[in-house]
């Protein structure tokens, strides 16, 4: 069983900056592959990023150059940095850990952009 509890997030304006944190209970954390999600009311729960065991890095095209997500295996981290934030970033935010077809989520986090 993982855990996965999220930090960070707010009220920012355009342009501004946030950073969000997730960290993961247990000791097999560097053998998960972590996402970032987010989710808007109506609509279903979209993909963000995703940072893979090895390090490898994929973005969702409307984030892609603004966003960047990282991971510290030594501290169970995950992070996803996102700079110059627009309103349509506004969504609450869900990390999550996926092995062997057993996926885990965080509480969620909600992050407003607006002026």
């Amino acid at each position: 069983q993982v855990q996965l509890v999220q930090s960070g997030g707010g009220l920012v304006q355009p342009g501004g900056s946030l950073r969000l944190s997730c960290a993961a209970s247990g000791s097999r954390f560097s053998l998960y592959t972590m996402r970032w999600y987010r989710q808007t009311p109506g609509k279903q729960r979209a993909l963000v990023a995703v940072i893979a065991r090895g390090g490898n890095t994929v973005y969702a095209d409307s984030v892609k150059g603004r966003f960047t997500i990282s991971r510290d295996n030594a501290e169970n981290m995950v992070y996803l940095q996102m700079d110059s934030l627009k309103p349509e970033d506004t969504a609450v935010y869900y990390c999550n850990a996926e092995h062997g077809f057993v996926d885990y989520w965080g509480q969620g986090t909600q992050v407003t952009v607006s002026s």
